[in-house]
């Protein structure tokens, strides 16, 4: 790996990051509809709390975030620390499978061919594409120092479109120096600009913008309407 990346002073606001719409709309436990009294509702939430990765991030019980790096108390606090907490378990291109990070681009139109490619993976391996899926876009303001691969041919093997394996040696290399993050290039968007911020507390005024829906008919490229 080569030197690091350069720093930029990012001042940037009204990101775009698409969640399914049923996670945005959720305000604590997805079994919370299935009670029907106070007592089985503490019932669920200590099943909730055993389960919930979030949760237990919340409580200090996972080993790639601690609970003083999350943030509470602020507009839509649990989407920003699920973000942190939900990792997959092959990570994603700038984190691994133990902690997650704060994916976002910077226009609606690379935000949306960014989740439209990976859905279209997933319908591409069982040979299916027939599916809708609605989207909610969640809004973000960023000001602070990250690092900036954009004009960086040294780091290119960061935007493999097929291997996430030299841009999580540098995510891993920049988290245990302190980095906030790292802005690149999107993979799936020519001229889009993406941002993974690495750290909870920098996610700043976050709130909903546009609903999405996309739907596959038959074809790998879906139809986008604003619903």
């Amino acid at each position: 790996m080569p030197a690091l990346p350069p720093l930029t002073g990012l001042r940037q606001f009204d990101t775009w990051r698409l969640l399914p719409s049923r996670f945005a709309d959720l305000d604590d436990s997805v079994l919370a509809p299935l009670s029907d009294n106070d007592d089985t509702l503490r019932d669920l939430f200590d099943l909730d709390n055993a389960t919930n990765a979030r949760l237990r991030g919340e409580a200090g019980l996972l080993p790639g975030i601690g609970m003083d790096e999350l943030v509470f108390g602020v507009a839509n606090f649990r989407i920003v620390n699920a973000a942190y907490t939900y990792a997959r378990p092959e990570g994603s291109r700038f984190n691994d499978g133990a902690r997650g990070a704060w994916y976002c681009a910077f226009d609606a139109q690379t935000a949306l061919a960014e989740v439209s490619f990976h859905k279209t993976v997933e319908y591409g391996e069982i040979g299916r594409f027939d599916d809708s899926v609605t989207y909610q876009a969640m809004l973000a303001d960023f000001n602070a120092s990250f690092h900036d691969i954009r004009a960086a041919r040294a780091f290119r093997k960061c935007l493999d479109p097929r291997s996430y394996v030299a841009s999580q040696e540098l995510a891993n290399t920049l988290l245990e120096l302190g980095s906030m993050g790292i802005v690149y290039p999107s993979v799936r968007a020519p001229q889009g600009t993406n941002l993974a911020c690495f750290r909870p507390a920098l996610v700043g005024n976050v709130r909903k913008g546009a609903a999405y829906r996309l739907t596959w008919a038959g074809s790998p490229t879906p139809s986008v309407e604003i619903i």
